[in-house]
């Protein structure tokens, strides 16, 4: 018999000794999605979340921030986007909105401003989750907490100046809160590429330090780049179908845009427009930043990425006879005229850097032995070598769309499956203790989860 959390004379429930067939860690798309899967199951759960519905993406999100992908591509089980403008593109609050609307729609067993703080198995089988709010167990745990957890910023900030205001990207709202003067963004993932332009857009004098993130082109032959691969089956495809499985799953994000109605993100049209470029951000020395001397290739290589898979859309245009207008290819813009190798911060008037340089993952709360050396979980789609423990929501976890509205449903249905069949075993540690396995705090660093 489940012994599910009581509610007090506050409305607040009870977690303390709890006992549920299955508890999912995060409430975000794919918790939710977890939910509603193992719901239709009829399956005992309980979703922890450590905020509420909604909340990574309307605290750690910048006020115009926007999907890049699709709006018809906002699927979740059982909720598929049903709005006015499905070839659009979700602003932060509509996003939001979304997400809040999807709990609703099925009343997910969700107990909010829980942080799972300890996972543990237990000795007969079954798992402990020490929270915030006391001690559950269950037999089954989904951790569904998502690849955003840790802002990654590289030391050298701390050579920086101490008049520099330093943020990461997660940290960024709007150009009217960052101080008077230039500001350094550094790293044109998605997130870099759009802050800066979101900078540029409003008069800042903005320097980009450029990285290796390829770039792809928006619109193409008449229809969203993301049409196209979607009828190639590009986002059916799964990992395991790739012989070089993990650079795929920790490859940087193509960065475009849906500002707008949806643009290209071209950095060339940056700099002919007044935005200084520059190679990768090497060093800091004093109140100068040195800069590698790759500007020149790093937009080489995203134009080449861009202009490949137009040729894979050219390609899908002729083998099937589709009727699409013609489209002259992408034509340079801007070229750097010399080697940018220094920039004195003060002479620039740079008072603010913004680090859009990644996240990484932290799962030191979770003491199975089911990561590598990295710190990334071991699985195959979500299913651990620890019976009873699964992943969600991860980047390429299984396709393209595993940690994004369009595939991470999907996923979440095939763990709802395995967990209906799956018998527990216990699983031993290899070697060391769970204290240490991972090092002291003072030396641990984040893996790296996404650029």
């Amino acid at each position: 018999m489940v012994n599910g959390p009581t509610v007090n004379p506050q409305g607040q429930l009870h977690l303390d000794g709890a006992q549920h067939n299955v508890v999912v860690i995060g409430g975000g798309q794919a918790g939710l999605s977890m939910s509603y899967c193992l719901g239709l199951r009829g399956i005992d759960h309980l979703v922890l979340d450590k905020a509420t519905v909604g909340n990574e993406w309307r605290d750690r999100r910048w006020d115009s921030f926007c999907l890049v992908t699709p709006n018809w591509q906002c699927e979740l089980p059982g909720f598929p986007y049903q709005g006015p403008e499905p070839h659009g593109f979700m602003l932060r609050d509509e996003i939001v909105s979304y997400l809040e609307s999807y709990a609703r729609s099925f009343g997910p067993p969700l107990a909010e401003h829980t942080t799972a703080t300890r996972l543990t198995q237990r000795p007969r089988g079954g798992f402990e989750i020490r929270t915030s709010r006391g001690m559950i167990t269950a037999d089954q745990v989904v951790v569904a907490t998502g690849p955003y957890q840790v802002p990654l910023t590289p030391r050298l900030g701390h050579r920086l100046p101490d008049d520099v205001r330093q943020i990461h990207s997660s940290q960024y709202r709007n150009p009217a809160e960052l101080p008077p003067g230039a500001v350094l963004v550094v790293g044109t993932g998605q997130s870099g590429g759009q802050i800066a332009e979101d900078l540029h857009l409003a008069g800042r004098t903005v320097h980009l330090a450029t990285g290796s993130a390829p770039r792809v082109t928006r619109f193409y032959r008449g229809r969203d780049v993301v049409d196209w691969l979607a009828d190639m089956g590009y986002y059916a495809r799964g990992i395991e179908e790739f012989s070089d499985a993990d650079a795929v799953r920790f490859r940087a994000n193509h960065y475009v845009t849906g500002r707008d109605g949806g643009r290209d993100i071209d950095l060339r049209a940056f700099a002919r427009d007044g935005m200084r470029l520059y190679g990768r951000l090497a060093a800091v020395r004093g109140g100068t930043v040195h800069f590698a001397d790759d500007l020149r290739e790093n937009l080489d290589r995203a134009d080449a990425v861009a202009e490949s898979i137009k040729d894979s859309i050219d390609a899908h245009i002729d083998a099937r006879r589709i009727v699409a207008p013609r489209e002259a290819r992408y034509a340079p813009v801007w070229e750097p005229a010399g080697l940018t190798s220094a920039l004195d911060l003060e002479a620039a008037g740079i008072a603010t850097v913004i680090w859009a340089t990644g996240f990484g993952r932290d799962c030191r709360w979770i003491e199975v032995p089911v990561f590598d050396g990295r710190g990334y979980p071991t699985h195959r789609r979500g299913v651990t070598s620890c019976e009873g423990l699964y992943f969600l929501g991860l980047p390429w976890q299984h396709t393209w769309g595993s940690g994004r509205f369009c595939g991470v449903g999907t996923d979440a249905a095939y763990l709802a499956d395995r967990i209906c069949a799956g018998p527990l075993r216990e699983v031993h540690w290899l070697a060391g203790t769970p204290a240490s396995t991972w090092p002291r705090d003072e030396d641990w660093a984040a893996p790296r989860t996404v650029a």
